[in-house]
């Protein structure tokens, strides 16, 4: 069995949608503006951000969580953004689509705010 490494991503409802048009297995690629995905190590820091800048910009945040595989996931840098519990995993907009193919298991959605 493969070991994983969960993650959580805050998201709106246009990435949302497309996570969900993918069957709940892919990240959308980025846009030209965004060079790195980060999602993040732990579910509180990604609550912050859906509920305090998802919230604001497109009226609703959602908490996805995710299993990737650890190995593979190893190859990216961890970045603090913050505080101690602020960590982000850093995978290059270019590589993402070599991300997803390590997905194990589906994208669930574990919080909403409006």
């Amino acid at each position: 069995m493969t070991e994983t490494l969960t993650l959580w991503r805050p998201t709106g409802p246009t990435e949302l949608a497309l996570v969900e048009a993918s069957g709940w297995r892919r990240w959308p690629p980025r846009l030209p503006d965004q060079p790195i995905f980060y999602p993040v190590l732990n579910e509180d820091y990604a609550i912050r951000i859906a509920r305090d800048w998802n919230v604001p910009a497109s009226g609703a945040g959602f908490v996805t969580r995710f299993e990737v595989d650890a190995a593979f996931a190893a190859r990216y840098p961890v970045r603090q953004a913050g505080g101690d519990t602020i960590l982000e995993l850093w995978v290059p907009a270019e590589e993402l689509d070599e991300f997803n193919d390590h997905i194990v298991g589906v994208i669930e959605v574990v919080r909403e705010f409006r």
